[in-house]
């Protein structure tokens, strides 16, 4: 097993996502209090969070979560979940339980950094590069010339982070049709999926769809609720779950119970709380679109298909980052640049940065960009 280098984007964010004043590189929609959240729950939910008995939990997660969840696919049931302290626990599970130090694996590029190192720490990967010219697309043709006979996981990531591009349903399909041929498993990092501007038209979750498909979730992203660290994994196989719940022994065991009953109200109140997020995406994009018609000779701008978060290009003759550092340091802005965005496995664009969109803050922390920009 090779050891874990370093995580760049969360030692990134250690220094500075509570030092700044305004985070614009939030890769979560706004988040809310603990009253408001309990004020969407019915009664009896209420009250089974309130009288709360704080003993351990079920691996699994609680059999009303696992069912609220189910509820949220097509196609699987409460026995189709699996819960996780997080995404990222669910992402190291996966990799170290479906993958051999003999196997080969194929992720996307560029990508949230456990999402290839993981991997990386137990064969062979091969990383195929999403196109900037082509909007940010699957290249469906340079996957297939990546599969090898030992080939076992396809890994990929819509809407993406950091680029917020929804791959599109033909080729999300094609992809899906050449993993069913090889018998490939599909590992779909879904935490953005439910989460964009009105009108977005989401992919099918790859669980629902595929019965090597593996879907990613989590509160942290859409729901904005990164404090209660609960994800799940939805798949048909539910012998690959208990697998996984096997490993999940040696890691969190469990979840916490109120962070699974709080969860278990969000989802349930989840048309509310989408719909909240969504009325402010729209309202920051537009301010965004805005923002960059303004400085057409400092930014190249791509809207986003999905999430609440994008990856403009940075023109300016300094570079990203020192203009990001310059940003942090002087004004109280945090952006994320390309740097904590590179890929061992392919080239990845330079001068680029990560920037959020899903806060409530978001005009006043982009004005205070932009009247740093004036100076």
């Amino acid at each position: 097993m090779t050891a874990l280098p370093d995580f760049r984007l969360e030692t990134y964010f250690s220094r500075w996502e509570f030092a700044a004043r305004y985070n614009l590189a939030a890769s979560d929609a706004q988040s809310m209090r603990l009253s408001d959240l309990l004020a969407l729950a019915s009664p009896a939910d209420r009250e089974a969070f309130e009288s709360l008995h704080l003993g351990y939990t079920q691996t699994y997660g609680a059999p009303a979560l696992r069912e609220t969840i189910a509820a949220t696919y097509a196609q699987r049931d409460a026995d189709d979940v699996l819960c996780f302290a997080g995404a990222e626990e669910g992402i190291y599970i996966a990799m170290r339980v479906l993958l051999e130090p003999d196997d080969h694996a194929i992720v996307v590029t560029p990508n949230y950094q456990s999402a290839e190192t993981v991997p990386l720490s137990i064969c062979e990967v091969t990383g195929v590069a999403l196109d900037a010219d082509d909007r940010w697309s699957l290249d469906i043709d340079k996957v297939a010339a990546a599969i090898r006979p030992n080939t076992r996981v396809v890994s990929i990531n819509f809407p993406h982070n950091p680029t917020g591009k929804i791959l599109e349903r033909d080729r999300f399909d094609a992809l899906v049709a050449l993993c069913r041929q090889h018998g490939i498993w599909l590992f779909s990092d879904e935490v953005y999926r439910p989460l964009g501007p009105s009108g977005t038209v989401h992919l099918p979750n790859a669980a629902d769809v595929y019965e090597r498909g593996i879907s990613l979730n989590v509160v942290s992203k859409a729901y904005g609720l990164p404090g209660l660290r609960i994800g799940w994994i939805a798949c048909a196989d539910r012998d690959l779950l208990r697998r996984m719940e096997r490993y999940k022994h040696y890691l969190s065991i469990c979840s916490a119970g109120p962070s699974e009953q709080l969860a278990l109200i969000a989802i349930k109140a989840r048309e509310t709380i989408l719909a909240a997020q969504r009325e402010r995406i729209d309202r920051n994009l537009a301010l965004l679109d805005d923002f960059f018609a303004r400085w057409p000779s400092r930014f190249e701008w791509c809207r986003p298909d999905g999430g609440c978060i994008a990856y403009p290009r940075y023109l300016g003759p300094e570079g990203v980052d020192a203009f990001a550092a310059d940003l942090v340091e002087r004004a109280g802005v945090l952006l994320l640049p390309a740097s904590n965005y590179r890929s061992a496995l392919t080239e990845t664009p330079p001068e680029r940065f990560r920037i959020g969109f899903g806060r409530a803050d978001f005009g006043e922390a982009l004005g205070a960009m932009e009247a740093h920009l004036r100076r």
